[in-house]
């Protein structure tokens, strides 16, 4: 989910591994030219999504290890959680939506999060929640734990 901390995690782990970091969001707005909120308005979330599942496949594809920050909504298309189970060590790093609410503060770089942060982050929690659990193969809650400690975590998980 959104204000997980995948990205700032994500680097984390990639460093004590000495693994690169790819990061989907980043991915598509070097790929375009373009934030995710403006291809959100301009093209829509279809076409955000289709951006989403590319950069996804071309990450898993690469044959240099790697430590891949997927977005949050990456899990609503089956070919991409199968994409995840099948291509990956996946960590779903999970946490309370009133967490997230006071990680994402506004939202304003957030496109699903409009006007009602908390509820939107309540209602994706809900409606996410199943695809995360059928992605991941662990599951590490964030809670108030610092990225440190959360990157800990997620190492210790692919030990296991």
């Amino acid at each position: 989910m959104m204000g997980s901390g995948k990205t700032t995690v994500g680097q984390i782990v990639a460093e004590r591994l000495g693994r690169q970091v790819r990061d989907s969001d980043e991915d598509i707005e070097a790929q375009t030219g373009r934030t995710v909120r403006e291809i959100f308005e301009h093209d829509g979330e279809a076409a955000f999504r289709a951006l989403e599942s590319q950069v996804l496949a071309d990450a898993l594809a690469s044959t240099v290890p790697l430590v891949i920050a997927a977005a949050g909504g990456v899990v609503l298309l089956p070919e991409n959680r199968t994409r995840l189970r099948d291509g990956a060590f996946t960590v779903w790093l999970r946490a309370d939506p009133a967490v997230l609410v006071d990680r994402v503060g506004t939202g304003d770089h957030r496109p699903l999060l409009a006007d009602d942060p908390a509820r939107v982050l309540q209602n994706l929690s809900q409606q996410r929640r199943p695809l995360y659990q059928e992605a991941a193969d662990a599951v590490v809650d964030i809670g108030m734990l610092t990225p440190e400690e959360v990157a800990e975590k997620v190492l210790a998980a692919m030990k296991s």
